[in-house]
């Protein structure tokens, strides 16, 4: 019988010949869950107050990030923004001077042409929305979505004509604050309004508009309505934040708020904005907040540390998600509901024409 050691074996495989253990993932950081989610469910921003900086200087750049304004397409991009309303108002002290009627019809009429040029100039990056539809159709071409609006209450002169002319030039979006019909609440003009935007799919941005007000307006819109650039007065009495008795109507009526990164209403710091978009969630619920960060301004300061511009969006979803909020909840707030009350308010209007079509 042969010697067992005389036998051919098979080589053991020693503990030092075994591939080395896998080193553990690294973990993945709430910023780039947050990058993640955005690329998914981009921003869809309430207001913007570019139009009114670039008829202050027409020769900004906004293709770079070196133009002296908060807002540019490669920050838009970065901060994942893939839709955005573009205010049409003319801020307190700008060129309406004492009010008149006729001033304040120039200038919307203004903003509106500055804002077509600026879509015009950027169709690569930019892309005129008329509708919900074109929330698909402007991502599916690698392009931002682009509302124009609100424009002005008193614009209107007493005309629903006035509303059809701008709903015709491609105005989505009407803020009835400090306009006649909408001052005490509604009068018989002003309910003529709220029944024409409606039929028209015009969204009304109550923004600004006092509490009893917008209360009247959200109960007498058959479409969810909208508070844009706003936060929580609860937490900051400022004149533009919304009572939890606003939110409530909101919430009743399936509409928006949508919180405002300006520190004079919400605050000077990313963690005070995530306190507002708490609150509003709270009261309001989940699906009734959304964003609406005011960016637009070439004026340092307005906005808080982290959220000077577009690009921080990613930093106050990972501010949220440390919070608790879940990522559909986060896909509610940056995308969904606006895009779910931009929906609505033309399945209002459709029930409202005579053909329903």
């Amino acid at each position: 019988m042969a010697d067992l050691q005389d036998e051919p074996h098979s080589a053991g495989i020693g503990a030092e010949d075994l591939p080395a253990p896998a080193a553990p993932a690294a973990a993945v950081s709430t910023l780039d869950r947050a990058a993640a989610l955005l690329a998914v469910h981009p921003v869809l921003d309430g207001c913007n107050t570019l139009v009114w900086t670039l008829r202050q200087n027409p020769y900004l750049d906004i293709e770079t990030s070196d133009a002296g304004v908060d807002t540019d397409i490669p920050r838009l991009r970065a901060g994942g923004v893939g839709a955005q309303f573009w205010s049409l108002l003319v801020p307190e002290g700008g060129s309406c001077g004492d009010g008149a009627t006729d001033q304040v019809v120039a200038d919307t009429l203004e903003q509106i042409d500055v804002a077509l040029a600026l879509m015009r100039r950027h169709p690569d990056s930019l892309r005129l929305a008329l509708g919900a539809d074109d929330l698909a159709d402007a991502r599916n071409r690698g392009r931002i979505a682009s509302f124009l609006g609100p424009v002005p209450g008193r614009a209107l002169t007493d005309s629903l004509g006035a509303l059809r002319a701008f709903h015709a030039l491609g105005v989505r979006s009407l803020a009835p604050a400090g306009a006649a019909w909408a001052r005490e609440g509604l009068t018989a003009f002003g309910h003529e309004v709220v029944r024409e935007a409606n039929r028209l799919a015009v969204l009304l941005d109550l923004a600004g508009c006092p509490a009893a007000v917008a209360r009247r307006i959200a109960a007498a819109s058959k479409a969810p309505v909208i508070v844009s650039g706003t936060g929580a007065a609860a937490l900051n009495p400022h004149p533009d934040n919304v009572d939890d008795e606003v939110l409530a109507a909101l919430r009743e009526a399936n509409g928006l708020a949508m919180v405002s990164f300006d520190t004079a209403r919400t605050g000077d710091s990313l963690h005070a904005v995530a306190d507002h978009l708490d609150h509003v969630r709270a009261v309001a619920g989940p699906e009734c907040v959304g964003l609406g960060a005011a960016f637009g301004t070439d004026r340092a300061g307005r906005h808080p540390t982290g959220l000077t511009d577009p690009s921080g969006y990613p930093r106050l979803i990972a501010e949220l998600l440390e919070r608790g909020w879940t990522e559909p909840e986060l896909a509610l707030l940056t995308w969904a509901n606006a895009q779910r009350v931009i929906r609505d308010t033309e399945f209002t209007a459709r029930r409202s024409s005579p053909t329903g079509a």
